[in-house]
């Protein structure tokens, strides 16, 4: 047993290097049939080359997408906008003058007035009782002047028959003269004592929108209170001041020599909704220095109460109009390093760059002044790839689908067959 167990073990030992030389080759042997299969070849590697090619070259061919408008021409407004503040034509606060007790309050609050309306009224026993004083003291004082006339009389009589001093008859005379003078005086006591009455009685002294009460009914109140009553202001008419750069000066002068009115338009804080239609009332009379603006005034009938004193506005104001202008989507305007382009769309389904110049601009439309005919196409989207020649697949006219234009058409010949 010992000797077959030496024996065995040599052979395993000699047979060793064999066994890994066996499984090294087996492994190269599959590693280069997995090689062999999947490795491709060189004519599928051109194939596919020349694909990928084809396919790009077949992209750079296609026509590009675009959408176009129509140029058309209209009367173009110009327009001058500026930022401005509503101001009341007329603000009144309503003070008492006469001192008393507050014993009505004939308005409430936010209602529109008129002038000579009834507001409130102070306490006027006070004020009857001194005109009932001086009225009476007026019948007194009438009464003696008028006995004092009838004196004057009996003395001139008897002066022409000499039967009475010269100096007794002067003296009678000034007599008469001191009682109209008392008698003028007691007049104008009635009036002011009437006039103190009236005072009692707080009447509106313009028309317009009351504000919120100042004082409440029962308290008394001064002529020398700095409060008042209640603040009127006038919606109807309104103005509204703005300004605008000193540089549109001279086209504002120019337009107002032609004798012209001027619309202006008012519009909300965000610009977008109009609230009032006016007109230009004047300017001022100088620039100012520190901001370089020039102050104007609009007025507007404000019928509906769209305008509030003191509420910010943007003014919109129309300076002039041009007479069938060539105008064009902002979307279409280009620029370069050379200036401004638009691309045209050509009959051929091609485009052109086409250097236009431009004017004045409002929202979304642009004057073109010259180099630029009506009925021409030019391109609002899909600049991307775009140049000079570029084939190109019109998807949209004038903001109408192609598609739908062209079913529009088709349903219009079966109608007709």
């Amino acid at each position: 047993m010992s000797q077959n167990k030496e024996f065995t073990t040599l052979v395993f030992n000699n047979n060793r290097p064999r066994l890994w030389t066996s499984i090294l080759a087996a492994l190269l042997i599959a590693i280069g049939s997995y090689y062999f299969y999947n490795k491709p070849t060189d004519d599928n590697n051109k194939n596919n080359i020349s694909a990928k090619g084809d396919k790009q070259k077949g992209r750079r061919d296609a026509p590009i997408p675009v959408s176009v408008e129509t140029v058309k021409s209209s009367d173009f407004p110009i327009y001058l906008n500026g930022l401005g503040t509503v101001t009341a034509l007329r603000t009144v606060t309503v003070k008492p003058r006469v001192d008393g007790e507050l014993v009505k309050v004939h308005f409430t609050e936010g209602q529109v007035v008129k002038q000579g309306d009834l507001l409130a009224e102070i306490d006027p026993r006070p004020f009857d009782i001194q005109l009932q004083q001086v009225e009476g003291q007026l019948l007194r004082d009438e009464a003696l002047l008028k006995n004092a006339q009838l004196d004057q009389q009996r003395y001139q009589k008897l002066l022409e028959q000499d039967s009475i001093a010269a100096q007794q008859t002067m003296t009678q005379a000034a007599l008469v003269k001191q009682y109209e003078g008392v008698v003028t005086m007691d007049k104008a006591q009635v009036n002011n004592a009437k006039l103190q009455v009236t005072y009692a009685h707080l009447t509106a002294p313009i028309s317009g929108k009351v504000g919120l009460r100042l004082i409440d009914q029962g308290n008394i109140v001064h002529a020398n209170d700095s409060n008042g009553l209640v603040v009127i202001t006038q919606l109807q008419p309104i103005t509204v001041i703005f300004t605008l750069a000193e540089d549109q000066v001279q086209a504002i002068i120019k337009r107002l020599r032609s004798k012209l009115a001027i619309n202006v338009t008012a519009f909300d804080r965000a610009g977008k909704n109009p609230l009032a239609e006016g007109k230009l009332l004047a300017i001022d009379n100088q620039i100012d220095s520190t901001t370089g603006t020039l102050k104007l005034k609009a007025q507007f009938e404000n019928t509906d109460n769209s305008l509030f004193a003191n509420q910010f506005v943007n003014i919109k104001m129309q300076l002039d109009t041009i007479v069938d202008a060539i105008q064009i989507p902002s979307s279409a305007l280009q620029q370069d390093n050379q200036g401004a382009f638009v691309y045209i769309a050509k009959a051929d389904n091609t485009v052109e760059v086409r250097r236009i110049k431009t004017g004045p601009t409002e929202a979304d439309k642009i004057v073109v002044e010259s180099n630029l005919n009506t009925n021409e196409k030019v391109v609002t989207e899909g600049f991307d790839r775009l140049q000079a020649g570029s084939k190109i697949d019109i998807t949209e006219i004038d903001n109408q689908p192609v598609a739908a234009s062209i079913n529009t058409e088709a349903n219009k010949d079966a109608k007709a067959q």
